[in-house]
């Protein structure tokens, strides 16, 4: 027998044990019956098979460590499907968001180019990495509010945010339900501005029948545990633009000029015969630099995961949404207590959470009621930081200088104090959506 052929067969009797390991492991976990108050219900969590394993320790036998095969797959196949021409795998989505803001301060960009004390429209109810990057750079946060059904930016806020040094939106699709991306895109174009899109909780979201990510210059995603597909720890960014294509390479992988794969050398088939700055014509190409970059890649194993995940990621958004309507229908009844998700207009969600905002003049608060549910085994979440700029991190900050807010904030106030979500993801079976929303209806009726 050949080398090649012995190679295969021992692979071939590792995944065979494989199988055997999740059946008898993982399998008998993923399947024991819902308990009602005793089983946990976790927001959200991994979803996955014998497949992702069997990925996992293929690449492992490889011992190819860094970016490789299944990285190249995975990132051909997310470009593919949300139909962009480049798709780059980071090491978190909160990277990606990093790479992607950063990619726009590069000097290639010309005019274009982000510079210290220029400004960014963006919300402060979100997760701090959308926000993080123009603070450390050195650029201004302007904070507009939010809208309460949609939690997603106050469209009608653009143009008090927008002056002379406005030059981009950054903002997030909140928890799978997209933007009014027909106003923000607008809004954009006519005032020459750059759209990121942190698209990490609404993998699979649909606007105008358009992905959400792919409607901005860039957009990104994160593959964490909780989130749509997952390769542990692992983030994408994407673009259809070939100058920030180039810039993002470069800022991802050192900021290095050279655009060889890893282990791969001369791809140029120019380099030592090329002139760079005031080096000496001639130096080597794998170590110029044009840009103050990163090292943000994955490994390889968490790409194979990934590459396996990805194959599941249209059946789970499906099941988000299934999951979703479940609780919207249960709980309509309860509208006059609370203010329920809606779907923005012209989009078609992949629901990454349930949120659940409390009218005014109620007899119970959001903690009272979160409380009642993590006692019945439901895990909630608050909408992550809240009212940003009342986080600790800004108690240093100058308002005005540092960051900007337009008006008073009421509505992501009103998200910091009074709502909270509840988990769609599609480990959850439908006995355990029900009881979920029951438990809700429950606790409401104690408080009539």
């Amino acid at each position: 027998m050949n080398q090649i052929n012995k190679k295969e067969q021992l692979k071939k009797e590792i995944f065979d044990k494989v199988v055997e390991y999740f059946t008898e492991i993982h399998l008998p976990t993923i399947c024991a019956p819902f308990v009602e108050g005793k089983t946990r219900i976790n927001y959200s969590g991994r979803v996955f098979d014998e497949k992702e394993l069997i990925n996992l320790v293929d690449s492992a036998l490889d011992f190819w460590l860094t970016y490789g095969k299944y990285s190249k797959e995975f990132e051909q196949k997310l470009a593919e499907y949300l139909d962009v021409r480049w798709a780059f795998l980071v090491n978190s989505g909160s990277s990606a968001n990093l790479l992607a803001f950063y990619a726009l301060t590069s000097p290639l960009l010309k005019e274009r180019q982000i510079k210290r004390g220029d400004e960014v429209i963006t919300v402060a109810a979100g997760f701090p990495t959308t926000v993080s990057p123009i603070v450390q750079y050195g650029a201004i946060p302007v904070f507009v509010d939010m809208e309460l059904e949609t939690f997603n930016i106050d469209i009608m806020q653009l143009d008090k945010a927008r002056s002379s040094r406005t030059k981009a939106i950054m903002i997030a699709h909140t928890l799978g339900n997209p933007v009014n991306l027909k106003i923000v895109k607008e809004f954009c174009e006519k005032h020459n501005l750059w759209l990121i899109e942190d698209n990490c909780d609404s993998l699979g979201s649909k606007y105008d029948g358009k992905f959400t990510g792919t409607w901005g210059d860039i957009g990104t995603s994160s593959f964490y545990p909780p989130h749509h597909m997952t390769m542990g720890e692992g983030g994408a960014i994407y673009t259809s633009n070939p100058l920030l294509k180039r810039i993002i390479l470069s800022m991802r992988d050192w900021g290095r000029d050279c655009w060889c794969e890893s282990g791969i050398d001369n791809t140029c088939k120019a380099r030592f015969s090329q002139q760079f700055g005031s080096l000496p014509w001639g130096y080597d190409h794998k170590y110029v630099y044009s840009h103050f970059g990163f090292n943000l890649k994955v490994s390889d194993m968490q790409a194979a995961v990934g590459v396996a995940q990805l194959k599941k990621l249209p059946a789970f958004v499906e099941k988000r949404k299934e999951n979703f309507d479940i609780l919207y229908t249960d709980l309509k009844e309860l509208e006059e207590t609370f203010i329920l998700p809606k779907a923005t207009p012209n989009s078609d969600p992949s629901w990454f959470g349930f949120m659940i905002t409390l009218k005014n003049g109620l007899k119970f608060t959001r903690n009272e009621i979160a409380e009642y549910l993590e006692s019945n085994n439901i895990q909630t979440r608050s909408l992550f930081a809240g009212n940003m700029i009342r986080q600790p991190i800004f108690d240093n900050m100058v308002k005005g200088i540092d960051y900007k807010v337009v008006g008073e904030l009421p509505n992501t106030d009103k998200i910091m104090n009074d709502s909270f979500w509840v988990g769609v993801y599609p480990g959850m079976s439908k006995e355990t959506v029900e009881y979920m929303a029951k438990t809700i209806r429950e606790f409401v009726k104690k408080h009539d």
